[in-house]
């Protein structure tokens, strides 16, 4: 197995040549967690990143009276650390694995500017992906600080169905085929799980939304 196929799911790899990933697999190794474990704490040097082959972590940081943040939640083919490209020397986040069974690639930084520095379209590429990413954490924070709950949900769905969604060609709704658990989505909207499910369910009876274990459904356009 390659070890950066699974970039390939976020179309940051696409452009480089296979002799390129052989030139670097020697220098690197999957690493094993268990849900839980953390991959890096606040304060630690931030000399690498990280890409998921599998499983799915929570991005996060603990604010002064100790509550936990959760910013975001990367599945598959996903990368984190990512500040550590741009000079970041100390973590300002946690990373921890939320499922049984985490694999994760982890790359040094230099090897990442070395990449950067052979391919300028390659580079790009990069500096496009983290404006994004930094765009979508800055939007959710506002709105865990200035949205009401519900607000924070159904832009949430907005989201979801831009990453996950497609349409039900027989009844016109959106369907969205998430990774998320309950849990997951609660966190990072910034409620508990029970004001979720709460809210969730009176969604579903205003006919707005629809729900199961596996996805959830847009009754309505919510844009």
């Amino acid at each position: 197995m390659d070890n950066f196929w699974f970039l390939d799911n976020v179309n940051l790899f696409n452009i480089l040549c296979p002799h390129k990933f052989k030139e670097y697999k020697k220098c690197h190794s999957f690493d094993v967690y268990k849900k839980s474990d953390y991959i890096y704490f606040e304060e630690d040097a931030a000399n690498k990143i990280f890409l998921i082959e599998k499983g799915k972590i929570k991005l996060g940081y603990y604010n002064e009276d100790g509550t936990e943040v959760v910013k975001a939640i990367l599945t598959k083919g996903e990368l984190f650390g990512e500040k550590a490209i741009l000079g970041e020397e100390i973590r300002n986040e946690f990373a921890q694995s939320l499922d049984k069974f985490t694999s994760i690639c982890p790359i040094n930084v230099n090897t990442m500017h070395d990449l950067m520095q052979e391919n300028k379209t390659f580079s790009l590429k990069i500096y496009k992906f983290l404006g994004l990413r930094f765009k979508k954490l800055e939007r959710r924070l506002q709105l865990i600080l200035f949205k009401d709950t519900r607000t924070r949900f159904l832009e949430f769905m907005k989201e979801l169905c831009d990453e996950y969604g497609y349409n039900c060609e027989n009844s016109g709704d959106k369907v969205i085929q998430h990774p998320y658990t309950q849990k997951d989505i609660a966190s990072l909207i910034g409620t508990s799980r029970s004001n979720l499910n709460v809210l969730m369910n009176e969604l579903k009876e205003e006919s707005i939304i629809d729900f199961n274990r596996r996805e959830i459904r847009l009754l309505q356009n919510i844009t």
